[in-house]
């Protein structure tokens, strides 16, 4: 979920099957704090897997669109509340207008912190080149790997916070989105990276993970946006929908347990534990990269 190169997928032949296990990988990957980008690049590079065939855009857009579901699922409230804050705001540019209650201006002001915290990926469109040449670099990604470990371990032993939109700085909101726009690097975890940095900054547990999901939704919504006109330009085959359709569901029913997972987690200030995997994971692929 990223507005970065996210996952590609390079097959020969599509089956209903494959096709939903790659929604489960992509879902799991994509919200827990282990990078699917990382994934994605050890798989091409240790497996050759982008030599088995040409990339698949509507897969890609399709399993994008389904993680994107399960935000929209779990967070429905935040999304509700956000649009009708807005439309309340537009209506009060005219006489007689009740004043605005807490609850509006809180929903009104987290509009503005996810707006604050989208805008850093706007840094990343002039080096995109340059980043999507780090899938190709093993050592790259496990080094990167092992950074996100780091950056989760840290991440539990912070004091806990007690900022929530209300209180959350405009700053904390482009620190965080600077994360954001750096953890589109192979490697670098989303989702941990955003989660730990609201946290460090004194987020309440359960407002970073969600403030961490509300702001990658712009990202995610744009990158499809992009991928979408990129492939009615190239042409996209259609016949293969149904099963695409059916994996985009995969991917968002896995989504909410991994959402629901990386919540209560770190909740509980277990949200560092995937640090081990990070780690153990980049230390195998350094490992490898001195063979490969």
């Amino acid at each position: 979920m990223k507005g970065r190169r996210g996952a590609r997928f390079w097959v020969s032949e599509m089956t209903l099957g494959f096709v939903l296990l790659l929604g489960l990988v992509q879902a799991l990957t994509e919200f827990l704090p282990v990078s699917s980008s990382g994934h994605l690049s050890i798989l091409q590079n240790l497996f050759g897997l982008e030599k088995a065939g040409q990339p698949d855009l509507l897969l890609e857009i399709m399993l994008h669109f389904g993680t994107l579901i399960s935000v929209a699922v779990m967070y429905r409230r935040d999304i509700r509340d956000m649009a009708k804050a807005l439309g309340g705001v537009l209506r009060r540019r005219s006489r007689g207008s009740p004043p605005v209650t807490p609850a509006e201006r809180g929903s009104a002001r987290l509009i503005l912190l996810v707006l604050i915290g989208s805008l850093p990926l706007l840094a990343v469109i002039p080096v995109r080149e340059y980043i999507e040449s780090l899938y190709g670099s093993l050592t790259f990604v496990g080094a990167a790997l092992i950074v996100t470990g780091i950056v989760l371990f840290a991440s539990d032993r912070t004091e806990k916070g007690e900022k929530d939109e209300n209180s959350a700085s405009l700053l904390d909101a482009l620190l965080v989105g600077c994360l954001q726009a750096a953890a589109t690097a192979p490697g670098i975890s989303r989702s941990g990276l955003t989660v730990s940095c609201g946290l460090m900054r004194g987020f309440e547990r359960s407002f970073a993970v969600r403030f961490s999901f509300l702001v990658s939704v712009p990202a995610v919504l744009g990158a499809n946006v992009l991928s979408l006109v990129g492939a009615l330009r190239d042409g996209i085959d259609l016949s293969m929908l149904p099963i695409y359709l059916a994996g985009a569901a995969a991917a968002a029913a896995v989504g909410c347990f991994a959402i629901r997972l990386v919540s209560l987690l770190a909740e509980k200030d277990r949200f560092g534990r995937f640090a081990w995997y990070c780690w153990a994971v980049g230390a195998a692929v350094l490992t490898a990269s001195f063979f490969i």
